[in-house]
């Protein structure tokens, strides 16, 4: 097997949801990875602040696709931005706090700062929780810089607003991004992808991917060896043929196979 990249979805993936720290046997699979000329790429909805000291012992070995595909970061510079257009930001934006019955909070994403429109219902404390450099704003027209991507965070939890959200915004890859997380994007992971591996020189048919939530389909979708956790939802697990519980294992048995 011919794998030059590995990619990986972090929440729900190879971190589960509720913990906050990544354990020392994957550091020592990235270390041995790059070692055997294979690099490591995080791919997720949080931003680079956040990955790079989740990464921090292996971060030299790691390409960083953060908010889904809107920033890319290599050595510490980010190399490709994907913001959106800015009315249509600033419009999902609005539509997310007014129509979610006072019951969601909204994330605006720039290149490495996230913009809280916040109630108190929990999303504040979500971002210190993993990390996030944030600011407090009363209105989309605050941010400062370009908008990469547009969430909104639901704290009793993403089922009764997922018809409400998804088909209207499709045109801004709308997705469920995790148990409380919708996502907006003009980019998405499977471009990150395409995008780090014409910067790496690398064929997306080298890549290995891993995934647990409907907007790592993209990324899952342009790799060669795609893999869905045992703990993804239904449609997930029947569209990929190669399911794990772990990343971990899969990646053992390909440093197996590289010695």
């Amino acid at each position: 097997m011919d794998i030059r990249l590995v990619c990986s979805d972090i929440d729900g993936t190879l971190l589960q949801y509720g913990k906050k720290k990544l354990e020392g046997e994957i550091f020592d699979q990235i270390r041995a990875l790059h070692q055997r000329g294979i690099w490591f790429c995080p791919a997720s909805g949080r931003q680079y602040t956040s990955l790079r000291k989740l990464f921090a012992p292996v971060a030299d070995c790691c390409v960083f696709i953060c908010e889904n595909g809107g920033t890319i970061f290599k050595e510490e510079q980010c190399i490709a931005k994907n913001p959106m257009p800015r009315a249509l930001a600033e419009e999902i934006a609005n539509d997310m706090w007014t129509r979610s019955e006072g019951q969601g909070e909204v994330m605006l994403s720039g290149q490495n700062t996230a913009y809280l429109m916040e109630r108190g219902l929990g999303m504040l404390q979500r971002v210190q929780f993993v990390g996030n450099h944030y600011q407090i704003i009363h209105s989309p027209a605050e941010v400062p810089e370009d908008i990469t991507k547009v969430s909104v965070y639901l704290h009793e939890g993403v089922e009764n607003y997922v018809e409400r959200f998804v088909p209207r915004w499709k045109q801004a890859n709308c997705a469920v991004a995790g148990p409380f997380w919708i996502d907006t994007t003009f980019a998405n992971k499977g471009i990150g992808v395409q995008c780090v591996c014409r910067t790496l020189g690398i064929d997306p048919a080298q890549v290995m991917a891993f995934g647990d939530n409907y907007n790592d389909e993209t990324m899952l979708d342009v790799v060669g060896v795609p893999y869905i956790m045992d703990n993804a939802a239904a449609p997930l697990r029947a569209k990929y043929q190669n399911h794990t519980p772990r990343p971990e294992d899969v990646l053992a048995q390909l440093l197996a196979q590289q010695l």
